[in-house]
């Protein structure tokens, strides 16, 4: 899983034991064969719960017989999910009706007008109720384009029985870190360093803290600026510190939390799956593990978490578009958001499943997720969003090799470039 997140727990653990499946290619037909009933193709990351399989099923029941949804499992690894989905919209495959787009990839597919604008009705349904940050991530040019089914955000993870008041700040966290150290105690702040989407969204988390931004308000030049300096300071800070793991340069966030559960760190900026894992795989530990909201850059400013999570789209091509914006509305309802939650691990983007009994139980950090989501920061919108990735994090990478202002101004050198480039990045 990376930053996008997926997040995988107690009964969503089984996706760590389960090699990467091969995507299903071969998409439904059309129509049942003499049943003259619409098949609508969904395609959506692969969830192992079956949270997912019951919402085509119940919206395929619930539709009277005016359609049926068939849930096509698209390859684990995001990069693989993308390349499937381009690859056969770029053939105008009217096979693919609904598509699971993760949150960077509304504004490059709108732009290629592979998927509909959200329009009359079907929009209003969409945004009624709906989180406005996860919502952000749907729009494109003022005009929406997907909604949102789930979401996800980090917060700081930490043990009790060594840290008894959690850091408010980074600057707070590293002290803590440091001392520990001294002590000879757990000390490891873990948090995802390799050169991946995960790093991306590291930064992309301080600067917004920072008070700035990666792109300026419409998308059209870098912004940076102090605020990026301060953000790739406090990497590289962290990476030259006591409370850098060693493997630091090649952590993501499964790594992140092995290390966490195996006790040799005292911190986590992680997501929620984290603590169902805890408490299946180290119940001894689980004891005195906490949760707290993400640190802030500065003390006077809350944090800005980057938030991951899935967007529903409806393809151009697809032949059945108005039961295809149905189906979507009836797949991220209530109920349906509901059981993601519970089975899937998938924190909602309706904002009243919030105050939902069984979801504040199954979510005891329930309060705190909503807190994080409501001040969140979303990665830059921008077709060109994979370039603008790749640039942070290759130059950022590794941590321990961050020069604060010159990385800076290879980052808006290169994004400048991606800026100015045009056409679908591969």
């Amino acid at each position: 899983m990376h930053a996008r997140g997926r997040p995988r727990g107690t009964r969503w653990l089984r996706a760590f034991a389960v090699l990467p499946l091969l995507a299903s290619v071969l998409a439904a037909c059309g129509s049942d064969e003499g049943s003259g009933t619409p098949t609508l193709n969904w395609y959506n990351f692969p969830d192992d719960s079956g949270a997912l399989q019951k919402a085509a099923d119940r919206c395929g029941q619930a539709s009277g017989g005016r359609y049926r949804i068939s849930y096509n499992k698209l390859p684990r690894a995001a990069d693989g999910q993308r390349q499937q989905m381009v690859r056969r919209l770029a053939a105008e495959d009217d096979s693919l009706d609904i598509l699971g787009l993760d949150v960077t990839w509304a504004a490059e597919f709108a732009e290629a007008r592979w998927i509909r604008e959200w329009t009359g009705a079907a929009k209003r349904q969409a945004v009624e109720g709906t989180l406005r940050v996860p919502l952000r991530t749907s729009i494109w040019k003022g005009k929406l384009y997907a909604v949102p089914y789930n979401t996800n955000t980090q917060l700081l993870w930490y043990r009790k029985d060594l840290v008894p008041t959690p850091p408010r700040t980074w600057a707070e966290m590293l002290d803590m870190a440091g001392a520990l150290a001294r002590q000879g105690k757990p000390h490891f702040v873990e948090i995802q360093g390799a050169q991946y989407e995960g790093l991306t969204a590291w930064f992309n988390t301080l600067i917004n803290s920072a008070g700035g931004s990666i792109l300026n308000a419409s998308a059209t030049a870098p912004s940076l600026g102090p605020p990026a300096v301060r953000a790739a300071g406090i990497m590289r800070d962290l990476a030259k510190s006591p409370a850098a793991d060693p493997s630091l340069p090649n952590q993501m966030e499964d790594q992140n939390r092995l290390a966490m559960e195996s006790g040799v760190a005292a911190f986590e900026l992680n997501y929620p799956f984290v603590y169902p894992s805890m408490k299946a795989n180290n119940p001894e530990l689980f004891k005195n593990f906490r949760w707290a909201p993400y640190p802030r850059v500065d003390a006077n400013r809350p944090a800005r978490p980057t938030i991951g999570g899935i967007d529903l789209a409806v393809s151009a091509y697809s032949r059945y578009p108005d039961l295809a914006f149905e189906a979507a509305l009836c797949l991220r309802n209530r109920e349906n958001q509901l059981t993601a939650a519970l089975e899937g691990g998938l924190p909602p983007t309706l904002r009243a499943l919030y105050d939902e009994p069984a979801f504040m139980k199954e979510y005891p950090f329930s309060k705190d997720v909503l807190t994080a989501l409501e001040s969140a920061s979303v990665r830059p919108i921008t077709p060109v969003y994979q370039n603008v990735s790749i640039a942070v994090s290759h130059t950022l990478s590794p941590p321990s090799g961050i020069k604060p202002e010159s990385s800076v101004n290879t980052i808006r050198e290169q994004i400048d470039d991606a800026l100015r480039s045009e056409g679908v990045i591969p």
